[in-house]
């Protein structure tokens, strides 16, 4: 990821408007072959809702987290699936990504990751970017949730330290 997409992950235009509650509900097969249908569902459902200024912020944290699902949830076994739903939620808009992997304790992770293990790192964009991030079903299920009313300056600063901080990490 460089420094402009970055950038762009923060920039917000316009108050969130919706002409009415969507949901989108959909399951693919494990496989990441599949990563580019999820993107474009993600980009119309963004658009549909008036939030295409957030789609930057919440594309890079919701594919992270189907990513997870089909690699580390499903073991990247093609016979799993994984579900996605994306909804209206709070004054902003929601992912549910989950997958029929074992689990796994979620609670070990999210903080930024040391050293040279990469381990955590998807969890750590992940809750960087969205403002809340909760697991439920044993680690199985991830719910990603956007303000999209207008991101606090301050906020959106602090964010965007943090994703330097991490990116510079990982460069190096």
């Amino acid at each position: 990821m460089n420094k402009f997409l970055i950038i762009n992950i923060f920039v917000y235009l316009y108050p969130f408007k919706t002409q009415g509650r969507m949901t989108e509900s959909f399951v693919i097969q494990s496989d990441i072959a599949n990563l580019p249908q999820v993107e474009e569902r993600l980009f119309h459902f963004c658009h549909e809702n008036n939030v295409g200024n957030y789609y930057s912020a919440v594309s890079v944290a919701v594919m992270q987290a189907v990513e997870n699902s089909i690699v580390h949830g499903n073991e990247s076994d093609s016979s799993k699936k994984v579900s996605l739903m994306f909804d209206t939620c709070r004054g902003g808009i929601c992912a549910e990504v989950s997958d029929e992997g074992r689990g796994f304790d979620f609670r070990q992770y999210g903080n930024l990751p040391s050293g040279e293990s990469t381990q955590g790192e998807g969890i750590f964009i992940m809750k960087s970017l969205a403002d809340r991030m909760t697991f439920s079903d044993e680690g199985r299920k991830v719910r990603l949730e956007f303000d999209v009313a207008g991101i606090d300056p301050s906020d959106a600063l602090e964010r965007a330290s943090v994703l330097q901080a991490f990116f510079s990490l990982v460069a190096a």
